[in-house]
């Protein structure tokens, strides 16, 4: 799969690791689709990508949502080839609290943007994969999930983000084995600490802090490093089923 072709739809596309995907893949020569909630900062996105991209504003954890995005992008690109879920928030809190115990209203609003959202693009997105004519490998498509490496050491108060990164990793591999029938190929990404928008609205000291706590390179990730790996699985047939680890060989501690 080349990217110079890729027709991708890019949930978290306005910014951080998704609008990086989505550079890389335009910066090829391949059609990139925004699926976002920031209206201002999408619509800005891309038309600073140019013709072959679009945003669409779309909350994944609503299925219709998805679905009508979905439709969408498809029309627009001539169908889907690469499906990146990027989309997803970091709610954190302690299980017992000084307040008390963590509302479950805010442990499943974590679940359903994460873990939910990420399944409802793969699904949708896979429907219209199924469709297109095989490569030479026989492929179809490819998806890429993000996960994290709070998926194997979450720390305290991660409990809901830790949950819906694993339920991530969990999925892959069922979901790299039903679709194997179809060509399409599943994949995850676990990032580190990256230099993404909320962590780049830390002060500069903290963020030298966390970037000092990575054995090597000893700095953030930046966002155009998740974007190789994502090339990397898209132009590699045998890459499937596999969470691949984008983290300095940082091993989180409790807190």
């Amino acid at each position: 799969m080349q990217l110079s072709s890729a027709k991708a739809v890019i949930t978290g596309g306005a910014s951080g690791l998704g609008l990086a995907t989505a550079r890389r893949i335009s910066e090829a020569g391949g059609h990139a689709v925004l699926l976002d909630i920031n209206d201002e900062q999408g619509e800005a996105q891309a038309a600073e990508l140019g013709e072959r991209a679009l945003y669409i504003n779309t909350d994944v954890s609503d299925e219709a949502s998805v679905q009508a995005a979905i439709k969408t992008a498809s029309e627009f690109m001539g169908g889907i080839t690469l499906a990146v879920n990027c989309a997803g928030i970091a709610t954190a809190g302690r299980t017992l609290g000084r307040e008390g115990p963590w509302p479950a209203e805010k442990f499943n609003r974590v679940i359903q943007v994460n873990l939910v959202g990420s399944y409802n693009v793969t699904k949708e997105a896979a429907a219209v994969m199924q469709l297109n004519d095989a490569n030479d490998d026989g492929e179809r498509g490819v998806i890429i999930s993000t996960a994290s490496i709070a998926a194997f050491e979450g720390q305290i108060g991660q409990a809901a983000y830790s949950a819906s990164k694993g339920g991530i990793v969990g999925m892959m591999l069922p979901l790299a084995r039903e679709f194997a029938q179809f060509g399409i190929r599943v994949n995850t990404i676990a990032p580190g600490i990256f230099k993404t928008p909320m962590v780049a609205g830390m002060p500069e000291e903290v963020q030298d802090s966390l970037g000092k706590q990575v054995p090597f390179p000893p700095r953030l990730g930046r966002p155009e490093e998740y974007a190789d790996t994502a090339a990397y699985i898209y132009g590699n047939p045998m890459v499937n089923g596999e969470t691949i680890r984008v983290d300095g060989a940082i091993r989180m501690q409790p807190k």
